[in-house]
């Protein structure tokens, strides 16, 4: 979720949320130890609970790394072990260390060692050709066994060369039953499922097999599918039934950023899915596209295109 699940991001997510746990975008370690900690690492405190996704394969930085990311507040560290990206990859992290559980599991207990907020895993279900069930079996126990009680586990290999992170997402299969399966033998394990979940019947399902589903594309392309967590989920109230009134209370957080310098396109191509299948999406989704961009843009170009959109 690079470049998606930002604080602005995270903040609108909250607004139709209060209760999923957001996570950050993967920041590597060696980021928030040498480069802009405030602007890598801040938040507003509405988001909480809120996770930090970190990156990284040397234990010390990212005990360092963790360390930092606690004293900022956050209530979860997560050590990503599933990202196939290139870069991600030249820099020995991300879903290739899954070929190195030792290591993980090392670096997993040195940053439980320097926090005292959970440390958690996300990973795929295997790579290349170590798709196995006995490979993620082992990737698991491993880890396990340095202290780590809690792994994301998104339901398809990962492809570390010839295709790309986008093609990751989409071409090798969903296999949940892996997902299940580690649910099953390690019960004292929480185990949280990602990959192509759409709609909240299918996150039911789930809840069957395995304690959480996390949402990563379809929470941000339809920010709107959010509305029906609490209610369906938490046994609670819906904090906005009604988008335009959604917007509107979004406004004076635009108005916030925009006084703090940060251009009104930075916040609103977040914003830009979430009349997604109602009448007007279309022209709300236009005039944003070309009217936030702009130079002289400033928050008012979201209560223009709100009007596009009948009440």
């Amino acid at each position: 979720m690079m470049d998606w699940t930002t604080r602005d991001y995270r903040y609108l997510a909250r607004m139709i949320s209060r209760h999923t746990l957001l996570y950050t975008e993967m920041v590597t370690a060696h980021a928030v130890l040498h480069g802009a900690r405030d602007y890598l690492l801040g938040y507003d405190d509405t988001e909480h609970p809120v996770a930090l996704q970190l990156g990284g394969s040397e234990p010390a930085q990212l005990a360092e790394a963790a360390r930092i990311g606690a004293d900022y507040g956050y209530d979860e560290i997560n050590l990503n072990v599933g990202c196939p990206s290139d870069r991600v990859q030249s820099g020995r992290f991300g879903a290739c260390l899954m070929a190195e559980p030792v290591l993980v599991a090392e670096c997993v207990a040195a940053m439980q060692a320097a926090v005292s907020v959970p440390v958690t895993v996300k990973s795929r279900i295997g790579i290349d050709d170590q798709d196995e069930y006995a490979f993620l079996h082992t990737f698991i126990d491993t880890v396990r066994a340095a202290g780590c009680h809690s792994f994301t586990i998104h339901a398809r290999k990962a492809i570390l060369s010839g295709l790309s992170p986008k093609e990751n997402r989409e071409i090798p299969p969903l296999i949940y039953e892996r997902a299940y399966a580690v649910k099953q033998d390690f019960p004292d394990c929480e185990i949280i499922l990602n990959g192509g979940i759409r709609n909240m019947e299918q996150v039911a399902e789930h809840l069957h097999q395995v304690d959480g589903v996390m949402i990563g594309r379809e929470a941000y392309q339809n920010p709107w599918f959010l509305a029906e967590a609490d209610p369906v989920l938490f046994n609670s109230p819906a904090p906005f039934t009604d988008r335009h009134a959604l917007v509107e209370a979004f406004m004076p957080y635009l108005e916030r950023r925009y006084a703090e310098g940060v251009h009104p396109k930075h916040v609103l191509r977040h914003v830009l899915n979430l009349f997604q299948s109602v009448p007007g999406a279309r022209a709300f989704r236009r005039h944003l596209s070309t009217r936030a961009h702009l130079p002289d843009a400033t928050p008012a170009v979201l209560l223009e295109a709100l009007q596009q959109v009948p009440r």
